[in-house]
């Protein structure tokens, strides 16, 4: 299929085609504008999309692109940091529905490697919903194409707590237990699965889990805007200098699956289309059934499953953060007003990543400066809100 085609036949002649206010659009547009114009952001993209399209996607700003800096444009493409896990995640979705993988397996039954120290008894659904016990086990992106050293990693890793028992972010070494999960099951590599399987048949276009080289140039540098200062309970894996490692191009070319893509706002809320559509992308291709997405967005963490410092339920999915019904959906990573069961996941830096099955809609977000936790939080929760005002 031709590209090009494609990225114009999934967007909407007007936004008010797919149920969009034009007029709430702009004012969402001015929002995400704003912070460029006031100095806080160097750059920042925004594109929301409903029943299959796009309707609408601007950039504002500037951004050192392949070494220069210049102004950034729809072509612009962004690290998307944790806004990969929905991405990677989405990718194992695929495997129960193929039957290819069950929840209740035990990891170190398909990737023997794994099951030492205590880890044996981990399960596929553990791991996706990061209450494994292994939430810093650590691991080199550069590890990961030197298979002997990848799985000498999964080996020596130990388990910090009882299976089970309590929820703490796994930044990265619950995705690449799925990524391995993926080339155990299906024989190929999980960069090219994730696009085979799930990134074409969205017809996505500016989405990429392993970057390639020639792309390096389309992408925004990342920077500190104010001094990294680190958040009530430390950064964990995500310190300053992880954050910035993204900008090498021998890193983003890994694709690490907790949070090494690239992709435009356009690509990320194109990519939940046919997630919150019933499986079905812009242009009829079916992506997925309805039932594997219902089975995997539905939460399974239970109230002992609290974020570690601000101890509301996390409220987890295979992979996803869900919105739920009580008052913490913007703590999740929502507007107030999306439903119940919307889903997605944020990423570092303030990536926005989400959709909601009850209308149709989805959102990217993207931004090459960092800021303090808290300007994040409150940016973010007035976006997904004026996002959501624009529906009709």
């Amino acid at each position: 299929r031709d590209m090009a085609e494609a990225a114009i036949s999934n967007v909407a002649t007007r936004p008010e085609d797919v149920g969009i206010d034009g007029g709430k659009l702009e004012q969402l547009f001015k929002r995400v504008e704003r912070d460029v114009a006031e100095g806080l952001l160097p750059s920042a993209q925004v594109a929301i999309a409903r029943h299959g399209r796009l309707a609408g996607f601007r950039t504002f700003g500037r951004a050192v692109q392949g070494g220069q800096e210049q102004t950034a444009t729809n072509e612009t493409l962004y690290m998307i940091y944790s806004a990969t896990k929905g991405i990677v995640g989405a990718a194992v979705w695929t495997l129960f529905e193929d039957g290819l993988l069950r929840l209740d397996e035990k990891v170190s039954e398909i990737i023997p490697e794994f099951g030492t120290n205590d880890k044996e008894r981990i399960t596929v659904e553990q791991t996706m919903l990061h209450i494994g016990g292994f939430p810093m086990a650590p691991f080199r992106a550069e590890d990961w194409d030197d298979r002997e050293r990848r799985l000498q990693r999964f080996s020596q890793w130990r388990l910090n707590w009882e299976p089970g028992s309590q929820f703490q972010y796994h930044a990265t070494a619950a995705h690449w237990v799925m990524a391995e999960i993926i080339e155990r099951r299906t024989g190929k590599d999980f960069r090219e699965y994730v696009r085979e399987r799930m990134i074409r048949p969205a017809g996505v276009t500016d989405l990429y889990v392993g970057l390639p080289e020639e792309m390096n140039s389309r992408v925004a540098e990342v920077v500190y805007v104010t001094p990294p200062i680190a958040p009530e309970g430390g950064f964990g894996e995500v310190t300053p200098d992880a954050v910035l490692n993204f900008n090498k191009p021998e890193i983003r070319k890994i694709g690490v699956p907790g949070g090494g893509a690239a992709a435009t706002a356009a690509g990320i809320a194109l990519f939940y289309q046919p997630l919150v559509n019933g499986g079905l992308a812009g242009d009829g291709t079916r992506v997925m059934q309805q039932e594997t997405i219902e089975m995997a967005t539905t939460p399974r963490t239970t109230d002992i499953h609290v974020d570690p410092l601000l101890r509301y339920p996390v409220n987890r999915a295979l992979a996803v953060v869900v919105a739920g019904d009580d008052e913490h959906r913007e703590q999740r990573g929502f507007s107030i007003d999306a439903s119940p069961r919307a889903f997605g996941h944020r990423g570092a830096g303030g990536q926005i990543a989400w959709g909601d099955p009850e209308t149709g809609f989805s959102i990217g977000y993207c931004t090459n400066g960092f800021r303090s936790v808290e300007d994040i939080y409150n940016r973010n929760r007035e976006i997904s809100k004026l996002a959501t005002d624009c529906l009709i």
